[in-house]
């Protein structure tokens, strides 16, 4: 017997959902919208039941009888207590050449359309009049958007570590910038309005300063061809995508060491007139070639000299070895070296310039030395090595101090001696 009549109940279960239409209750409140934002009848919610599972599709039939759809042939479950609810502000997703490009329908009489069709292939229809009315259709638009180069080295060596992206906002929205690779992943693109007259949103000039991250430690996208993506959305739904391209090229974050350093004295007293020598040991131990710049190594410096006197000056993003010693009149380091010999560094042609790379992986030996004509200003001091990313940071200081005594009274010679050139950016 009850085994019976739990058969019973379940037939009257299974015939009451057999009774049920594939969608019902339906309800679109309010019928008319008016999306601008105003705070007033922006959007109608849309609230429906289905008697089985089904594709639902809703979209809007205009006067001249097109389709403009808001949903397609989305698969939904049997309604099981609760109608589904979706909220309407007049936006139809628009994509064009996969980019999205969303518009809010213009003003006028339609016919908003529920449309569901159930596993076997029955569907059923609703629609109903709708009203849109003093409707925002202009959209955001990122006028004049591109990059000031389409190669990018983000390896802080002082070429091309840097892509400058602009564009000008035509109305007020929020604004996304980012890489897409070629697998879909993103790399956002921040940008720093703390010192632009445009703040995020407002209408105005935008700038993006990207250098891939490397200047905080991080490793940059991947090396390959990218698309730079613009997107701008209102507050209304109005969406604009915009594109360009990039290529990223010796990526990552340059990583060099003194490995081993030896001066070449066979006490702490070097006579005036003297010399002091060194043999030193740099390593690219990261992924991305370290750029440098002269003299080479060999090269000796009289005590009143430093590199811009020979010509080389100071290279922003370049590696160079260098000796210093405390309070020195003439600078931090003003005796400097390339990371290793032309003839056994990697060389690059940028236009009329030959840039030399000491490769990741590379070891190079440095020589060289310091003629000491006059007494020191302390007459005893510390000497010693660093490795300088000339306007980045001291990526080695200090290394290996060695107490230096010259052997005659100081004379004022380091002060009074024709000032040398400061190091400063140059060839």
């Amino acid at each position: 017997m009850l085994a019976a009549a739990a058969l019973a109940v379940a037939l009257v279960v299974l015939g009451g959902c057999s009774l049920r239409p594939l969608i019902y209750d339906v309800s679109v409140s309010p019928p008319a919208i008016s999306p601008n934002a105003d705070g007033e009848d922006d959007v109608t919610r849309i609230e429906y039941k289905l008697g089985r599972n089904a594709d639902l599709s809703i979209y809007l039939v205009d006067q001249q009888g097109r389709e403009h759809y808001f949903r397609r042939e989305r698969a939904r479950s049997r309604s099981l207590g609760r109608p589904y609810r979706v909220d309407f502000g007049g936006v139809i997703p628009v994509e064009e050449n996969g980019l999205r490009q969303d518009r809010v329908l213009p003003d006028g009489v339609y016919t908003l359309v529920l449309e569901a069709e159930d596993e076997h292939g029955r569907s059923v229809v609703i629609d109903m009049p709708f009203v849109i009315a003093d409707a925002d259709t202009t959209p955001p638009e990122l006028e004049g958007f591109g990059l000031d180069r389409h190669l990018f080295t983000p390896n802080r060596d002082g070429v091309d570590d840097r892509v400058i992206i602009s564009y000008y906002l035509t109305s007020e929205a929020e604004t996304l910038v980012y890489l897409l690779d070629e697998e879909g992943r993103r790399y956002p693109i921040e940008r720093d309005d703390s010192s632009s007259a445009t703040k995020d949103g407002e209408i105005g000039p935008y700038y993006y300063d990207y250098e891939g991250g490397v200047d905080k430690g991080a490793e940059p996208p991947p090396d390959g061809t990218y698309t730079v993506i613009g997107y701008a959305e209102d507050v209304v739904g109005n969406k604009t995508t915009v594109t360009d391209t990039l290529e990223i090229r010796d990526g990552g974050v340059p990583r060099g060491t003194i490995v081993g350093l030896m001066w070449s004295v066979s006490d702490t007293v070097v006579p005036v007139g003297g010399a002091l020598y060194f043999t030193a040991t740099v390593e690219n131990y990261g992924t991305t070639p370290i750029r440098t710049t002269g003299p080479e190594p060999g090269t000796q410096y009289t005590s009143d000299w430093n590199a811009a006197t020979l010509g080389y000056y100071e290279r922003p993003g370049a590696f160079r070895f260098g000796i210093g010693f405390a309070n020195c009149p003439l600078g931090d380091y003003p005796w400097r070296w390339s990371v290793g010999r032309y003839d056994e560094l990697e060389a690059v042609q940028r236009g009329d310039e030959t840039l030399y790379y000491l490769m990741p992986g590379q070891r190079a030996l440095i020589t060289g030395s310091i003629k000491i004509l006059d007494p020191l200003p302390d007459k005893s001091t510390t000497f010693w090595a660093g490795l300088i990313h000339e306007q980045v940071e001291i990526v080695n200081p200090r290394v290996d101090p060695k107490w230096i005594t010259v052997d005659e009274e100081p004379t004022g010679a380091w002060v009074t001696r024709a000032t040398p050139t400061p190091l400063v950016q140059g060839k």
